[in-house]
């Protein structure tokens, strides 16, 4: 019993450290962690065992495919072909970069996406006349939204599918619908709601003259740099060839972890690049993070407090299957929308075996509304994901502050839209294959 409440407390404080940012979430978690060993709760080997290694090399190897396509100058390229593509047409930035951003967040980093969008995004809106605000709020939304229709899109995906077992193409089979019409509303509810911001300035040939040399000029800037198009090549083949190996991993039998670190070693081997340079740009930190989370997690389920929660919060809703997946998502949804949804996913995955024990709901529809709730939590508020905090940073570096209040104004209506179409998608699931 004594340790027990031991683990329940540090598990707390770690989760207070990571959500105020007193201390680097990776050295909260770690921290936290070395204490259970010190004090005796747990020893080193049975907490090394706790560590789902298929979800680190995962992250390590798809940190490592992005950090080189970034120095191919991939995405400079189709950030403006993107740009031009637009004509200076406010309602065309929205639809086109938002197709965009969405789309490359469901294969890479949707903090990578963010920091290669928003900066042109800007560039376009404030050299037009207009408030940039909207337009970078809704690139962290929609990086977020893509993100979640895939495997490998966001690490809440990366973690259930590693510890469950569920496949690329289960992920993109039972996602896609979800986010699609999410997509599709969330950006006619911010067109509607800031109609001043996308009117056309077809009608103002100045303001028509001046875009086009605003887009001359970004051209001009983002492209002035020495392309190495063999380097380029190589670089997306090894994309594609990553993407072809997670489609077919029913087929060949390779998990997504072996896929991602071996597609990752051979860029550094074809490439050439210089591996150290390149390492220096992995986010180790958020590796030790995940490493403490599960030692944490799998030490409070050794000791039943897991399924202690999971019995008196989520099993007292009854075993109703419509009640039971509801709960999970907007559950999710909301806690993911204040805490970090990485510790929370963590957490949920064991609650929901046992719920999935009590009631045996089919085709995988319990772990659809954890990745739902836990990807689209993260829209809530500027705090839920890191897409969010790096979109708005970059924001204030280009003198445009975007508070709290002002991202929730726009998040808050924009992430129960989403979560009330995932609940009519989940309920359709429910009734057409039960």
């Amino acid at each position: 019993m004594e340790s027990k409440l031991v683990s329940i407390l540090v598990f707390v404080a770690v989760y207070a450290l990571v959500a105020t940012e007193v201390l680097n979430k990776a050295v909260a978690a770690l921290l936290g962690v070395m204490f259970l060993l010190i004090v005796g709760v747990a020893d080193v080997h049975t907490a090394a065992g706790y560590i789902d290694f298929e979800t680190i090399m995962l992250l390590l190897g798809m940190m490592v495919i992005v950090a080189v396509l970034r120095k191919s100058g991939f995405f400079a390229i189709l950030s403006v072909r993107i740009a031009k593509l637009t004509g200076g047409s406010p309602l065309r930035i929205l639809v086109l970069f938002s197709i965009v951003t969405a789309g490359i967040s469901a294969f890479l980093d949707n903090v990578t996406t963010v920091l290669i969008m928003v900066p042109m995004v800007i560039e376009l809106t404030r050299g037009m006349g207009l408030d940039p605000k909207i337009y970078v709020i809704i690139q962290a939304m929609v990086s977020n939204l893509g993100g979640t229709a895939t495997l490998i899109g966001d690490p809440p995906n990366i973690i259930i599918g590693s510890k469950v077992g569920l496949t690329f193409n289960q992920f993109a089979l039972y996602l896609t619908l979800p986010v699609l019409l999410s997509f599709v509303v969330v950006l006619l509810f911010c067109w509607m709601t800031h109609l001043d911001q996308f009117r056309p300035i077809d009608t103002n040939l100045a303001k028509l003259f001046s875009v086009q040399l605003l887009i001359e000029k970004i051209e001009f800037d983002f492209l002035n740099i020495t392309i190495d198009r063999l380097f380029l090549a190589k670089s997306l083949a090894c994309l594609g060839l990553a993407i072809l190996l997670f489609v077919t991993q029913t087929i060949t039998k390779i998990t997504p972890g072996v896929v991602a670190l071996s597609v990752a070693m051979l860029l550094f081997v074809i490439t050439r690049i210089n591996v150290e340079e390149t390492l220096l740009e992995i986010e180790w930190s958020t590796l030790l993070f995940f490493s403490g989370l599960f030692i944490l997690v799998g030490i409070l389920e050794k000791q039943g407090v897991i399924e202690w929660l999971a019995r008196n919060v989520f099993l007292r809703a009854g075993d109703n299957p419509y009640v039971m997946v509801l709960l999970v998502l907007w559950v999710s949804g909301i806690v993911s929308g204040f805490i970090d949804n990485i510790p929370f996913t963590i957490t949920m995955i064991p609650i929901v075996r046992m719920m999935m024990e009590t009631q045996p709901i089919p085709h995988n529809i319990l772990w659809w509304a954890l990745a739902l709730g836990a990807c689209f939590g993260g829209n809530l508020t500027l705090i839920g994901a890191s897409a969010n905090i790096v979109s708005c940073g970059m924001a204030r570096k280009y003198g445009y502050e975007i508070s709290f209040r002002e991202f929730f104004k726009t998040s808050a209506i924009a992430t129960v839209l989403s979560l009330a179409v995932s609940s009519a998608v989940l309920v359709l699931y429910l009734k057409v294959l039960s």
